[in-house]
Order: structure tokens, then sequence, then C-alpha cells
């Protein structure tokens, strides 16, 4: 006689958000034999790190290489891509005042493009910072003050992070910097800069390590390669991912979410019911989304906590090989463009005609902002002067281009925003069901690697782990760092 099969039922998930870490989400459980449900809002699977195309020109929205210190992201994206995730060589510098520094900062090349008398004011800026140490700051400008010096904040630090954040960086969070910068000793890049000078003396095997060459792994045609494929192979083992759904409504009862109601792409609504629900859209809506609403003050915070927006101006210039960067920090005060992309160095597959280059430079922004409003010509004129002024088009002639925007691209840390979403964290813990994972889910500037990883753990979580999602990316020492630490500095960039 056939007795009963004692295995749990199968638990339906539903997935909010079709980003890194909604996709690595509904690409596991679809591994795992597990029934899933991906709505996402746009028309395109991979949030900021999808791939616009232009004309056969392939457009990285930020420039998202890959990099990780975790084994298991790392066997995600080879076992996803295969073949098709490179190698590739990395040079990238910043721009400020006609003249090029190299990234992460190398002492003896950033003193040297400064001139003896400002490398003078900088060293002893930073001199006076550490012999005076104060109370630990709570805004990102003394926090880098401290550490570096006025000087080289202002120089390069400034300039870059109140682009990007909109803010000025006295209103912006210490906890920004500690995360990004923390372990990075501008003494011992001093010590390093003075061993370079005198190998002879030092250390005879200094030149070997100063040879050091930087790679990173990319997608073959941008990182939209990666989630596409990701989506596709999610698909073909039974995974259900829905484009153009918009989360409208989450309901929940006694601590659990119930069901999810989204706006179809004509106009409808539509219930999904599940077990279980993991939501990377961005944290804000989903409370806004929350039935029955959240207590005032969780509402409140929400409010509280803001998104920047980016926009890219495409260009397509008639010379290949323009500079030997693969993108360009622009620190430069008299340049409203933040960063620059040659996508043609990131993988040669971006660009369709090797006797061209294609160049993304990148603009921050905020609802109302100039930039942000201004019409797709008017961008790629002003994106064409700013490029001529500084230098990198030569005699180039442009050929065309076109705008990509992308909304809601960077949680910013302002100051406070740490009680805030502690509260909204504190809220949603209620909800024994809910896991929030990704950059947006969580408002955590996370990179690629953090967000896969969120999701994988979240996975892991609905087989009985304890995974604590909010803990990754605490410590983010790999950050920009070289295999000799001590000889150079990087910017929380």
């Amino acid at each position: 006689m056939a007795h009963p099969s004692s295995a749990p039922p199968v638990r339906n998930v539903v997935i909010l958000g079709g980003g890194p870490a909604g996709l690595t989400a509904a690409w596991k459980l679809a591994e795992l034999g597990r029934p899933c449900t991906l709505l996402e809002a746009s028309g395109t699977f991979g949030g900021l790190c999808r791939t616009e195309r232009w004309q056969g020109y392939y457009c990285d929205l930020g420039g998202h290489r890959l990099f990780t210190k975790f084994d298991e992201v790392l066997a995600l994206w080879q076992t996803v891509l295969g073949d098709d995730l490179l190698v590739r060589p990395r040079l990238s510098r910043i721009y400020y005042h006609g003249r090029f520094f190299h990234y992460p900062l190398a002492i003896r090349n950033a003193l040297a493009n400064l001139g003896p008398l400002e490398a003078t004011r900088c060293v002893a800026s930073w001199a006076r910072a550490r012999a005076r140490p104060r109370p630990t700051p709570e805004s990102f400008d003394g926090w880098v003050s401290q550490r570096f010096g006025r000087r080289l904040f202002e120089i390069f630090f400034r300039t870059y992070t109140e682009k990007v954040w909109g803010i000025p960086t006295r209103e912006l969070s210490a906890d920004w910097a500690s995360q990004r910068i923390k372990d990075l000793d501008l003494g011992a890049a001093i010590r390093g800069a003075v061993r370079d000078l005198l190998p002879s003396l030092i250390r005879p095997d200094a030149a070997q390590h100063a040879s050091l060459i930087e790679e990173f792994r990319y997608p073959r045609t941008g990182p939209g390669l990666l989630f596409d494929t990701m989506a596709a192979q999610a698909e073909s083992r039974g995974a259900r991912l829905l484009l153009r759904h918009r989360v409208v409504r989450v309901e929940h009862h006694e601590g659990r979410v119930t069901r999810v109601w989204v706006r179809q792409p004509d106009g409808g609504e539509i219930a999904f019911e599940g077990e279980d629900f993991l939501s990377s859209i961005p944290l804000t809506e989903l409370i806004s989304c929350l039935s029955p609403d959240p207590p005032p003050e969780v509402v409140r915070a929400a409010r509280a906590l803001t998104y920047r927006h980016m926009l890219v101006v495409l260009l397509v210039a008639d010379r290949p090989g323009l500079f030997p960067d693969t993108w360009i920090y622009v620190h430069d005060p008299g340049l409203a463009v933040g960063r620059i992309q040659n996508f043609g160095n990131w993988s040669p597959a971006m660009v369709p005609d090797p006797a061209t280059s294609s160049l993304g430079l990148e603009y921050f922004c905020s609802d109302g902002d100039r930039i942000w409003t201004m019409q797709d010509q008017d961008l790629q004129d002003l994106a064409q002067r700013e490029l001529r002024q500084t230098g990198l088009l030569g005699d180039a002639r442009i050929l065309g281009g076109t705008v990509f925007r992308a909304r809601q691209a960077y949680p910013v840390y302002a100051r406070g925003y740490e009680r805030h979403l502690e509260v909204l964290r504190s809220y949603l813990q209620r909800l024994g069901n809910l896991q929030p994972m990704g950059r947006y889910g969580m408002f955590k500037y996370n990179n690629a690697d953090h967000s896969t990883l969120t999701a994988l753990l979240a996975v892991e979580n609905l087989d009985g782990a304890a995974h604590d999602l909010w803990s990754v990316n605490a410590d983010t020492a790999y950050h920009e760092l070289r295999g000799d630490q001590t000889r150079r500095v990087s910017g929380g960039l």
C-alpha cells in the first residue's frame, strides 16, 4: 500500500523587481526546481545594470565591471555566461583642471601633477589633520578631511561627490565614506611613494610590484547580457518572469504578506498570491504600496529617504582609440559631467564599427534639475561641448548619439538617513515572509556582487537558514584596492 509523501508542500515565491537581486533569486529558485513569479515594472531586465542599444552600439548605464570576493557569486556569473564573461584590462583616471590623475590615486603621480607648491600644501594639510585628531565626524567632508587633509578633500573628493549626490558634502553622512574608503591609509601611501622614488636603496623589487596590472570581468556586450541570459535560463527551468507589471499594492495580514497587486500593460490590475515574497523594488516604494498602511512614523521615515537619478549621453565619434581609459572621473567643478565611459575599452563587442569610438557621458540629477529636464538634443550638445573641453575628443567628429535615463539610480546617504532606514527595517521585520534585498530593496549602495549575494542568501533563508541580509556590504574592504595596498589610496567615487 502506497503511503502519502511526507515531503513538505512546495511554496510559491513571488519576487518584486527584475534587477540583479530579483533575477538572481529567480534563477536560483528555478535551478532548485522551486516555483516562482517575478514582477518587473519596466520593459527590460537588469535594473540599472541593463544594457541599452542605439544603432548597434551598446551602452552600459554606469559602467558595471564585475568584481567580487565571494566565490559563490563568481561561480554563478561563470555558470550563466561561460565564455561570454571576459577578463578585461582596466585603466581609469581622474580629470581635474586640465590634468589627468591615476585612479586609484597614485601619490607620486598626484603630487607631481599638482605641482610642488600644491603638493606641499596637501601633505602639510594631511599632517595637520593627523596631528589634531577629533571625535569621529558625522559628515562626509569631516570624515575625509580628518583622514586625508582638507586640501586633498577639496581636490579629489568634494566636487565629484557633490555631483553624484546633489547635496553639499557636509550634509552627506560619514557612513558613506566609512563604507567606501575606510581601509585606506594616506600615510602608508606616502611612505610607499618614497620607496618608489628610491627603489634600489630601499626595496630592489619595487619595480616589479609597481607593474601590477588590474583586470576585471565583464560580459561581452555589457551587463545586460548577464541578466538577459539569466532570465532566459530561469524561464527555461519554469520560472515565470513578467515585464511591465508594476507593483501597486502589497497586502498583509497578521504579520504576513498575502498577495501583491500589479498593474498590467493594458492598465488592468491582477493579484499574485504566494507563501514567500522577496522584494528588490525601491524600499520607499514598497512602504508606499503596503496595505494596510504602515504607521505614520514609518511613512515619514520612508519619505525622508531619497534616490538620485542618472542619465547617460551616448556619443559616437568618427575615430577609434580616442583615449586608453575604460572610464574617467571628472572632478573639474567647471564641468557638469561626472564620469566618461569609453565602451570599446570595456569590450570591443560594444562598438559595431571598429573605426569609431562610443562614449557615455554620465550626469547625476534629481527631479526638477535643469539637466534632468533638458531635451535630448540639448543634452547631446552639452555633452559634446564638455567632452571637447577635456581635450579627449581631439579633432574627432561626432557622428550622432542619444540619451538614456535611469530613475532612482543611487540611494542618497544624507545625514540622519540611518535613523530613517532603521525605522523601515524594524517595521518590515514584522512581516515574517517578506525579505528586502539588493540595492534598491535595502536602500544600500550595493555593488552587483553584494546584490547577488543578498538574493542567494534570501533563497537559503526560505529553506530555514537565518542569514541577516542587512549585514551584507557591512565590510567593503576590497573596494578599489590593488595588490600592494600600501602604495595607493582610492577615493569614494
